[in-house]
């Protein structure tokens, strides 16, 4: 942390004040992105014998810009499960910056909960050649993901049902997919389902890290702030695909955000929302659109 703490001294001799940000996401491969730094070398090392730990596809492609949500629990990293990382790094910050923190130089914590530190799945890689506006693709098919959808299709009745296999390629429009065209897939109970549950695997990772957040900043005076990503496009599509496919189940009849906000709420966090400054007129019509409404939507 040697290199931090000069910064921090200098900020704090400057009369300035900081917000620092837990990033356990790689740098680069994503939107803006200009640097690559990737995620620790021993953790990649895991990786290479056992690539089921990054976020995968269902063509099998690997994304190694930060770890699955479905090895959270999973002690496949010398002994210690995804969580604990987190959990030990912020720790280690803590006890490290313990100093700085009580003299007042953090305005708050932001929680990396995902690529580009936001709490979504990386269903929009442009390293995997995705480029605006494509819906996007599912990103739960390493095998623990898909053990853990397979437990709770069977847990529901419904042992027959897959993961699906009709949600369409990065760059694809809605209507070119059986799963999100109208009257699609995800309007069916098995459709349905599947969404349910890929969302609420989402908010489950968020309520882990932000339960060891708490417990790490515990008695210090400052906030824990999330990254929530503003996923405007095909907002106008009643599938809202986009949205979907990174993991906020959200529909014109169902809040995809009421859930993300009652959580943050539950654990004293801030909801840092990326798309608060895009207007309506400024993105192109073909993509439906409309960064006003969602966060119209969000504020409420």
């Amino acid at each position: 942390w040697s290199g931090y703490r000069s910064l921090f001294q200098l900020v704090q001799d400057s009369g300035l004040k900081l917000q620092a940000i837990m990033s356990f996401h790689q740098c680069g491969g994503n939107v803006g992105d200009v640097v690559y730094i990737p995620i620790p070398k021993w953790v990649r090392d895991v990786g290479e014998s056992n690539p089921d730990i990054f976020y995968t596809n269902r063509k099998g492609n690997r994304n190694p810009e930060y770890l699955s949500l479905g090895v959270d629990n999973h002690p496949l990293f010398h002994g210690r499960t995804a969580v604990q990382l987190y959990r030990d790094y912020m720790k280690s910050f803590r006890e490290t910056m313990s100093d700085f923190i009580h003299g007042g130089l953090f305005l708050d914590i932001e929680v990396g909960m995902g690529p580009a530190g936001e709490l979504r799945y990386a269903s929009y890689p442009e390293s995997q050649g995705w480029v605006f506006p494509g819906i996007g693709e599912f990103q739960c098919y390493d095998k623990y993901l898909a053990a853990d959808f397979k437990a709770a299709a069977t847990r529901a009745g419904h042992p027959e049902w897959e993961l699906p296999n009709d949600a369409g390629e990065y760059n694809d429009k809605p209507d070119d997919t059986g799963f999100f065209r109208s009257n699609g897939t995800y309007l069916t109970e098995k459709g349905k389902f599947f969404l349910t549950w890929y969302s609420n695997k989402l908010l489950k990772h968020a309520d882990q890290i932000l339960e060891e957040a708490n417990k790490a900043f515990l008695g210090c005076k400052l906030v824990l702030a999330i990254k929530v990503s503003g996923m405007h496009w095909w907002y106008g599509h009643p599938s809202h695909a986009a949205e979907v496919t990174a993991g906020y189940y959200n529909l014109d009849d169902r809040d995809g955000y009421r859930p993300v906000a009652r959580l943050l709420s539950r654990h004293r966090a801030i909801f840092n929302f990326t798309c608060l400054e895009m207007r309506n007129i400024e993105q192109s019509a073909d993509a439906k659109s409309a960064p006003q409404e969602l966060v119209q939507q969000v504020k409420t």
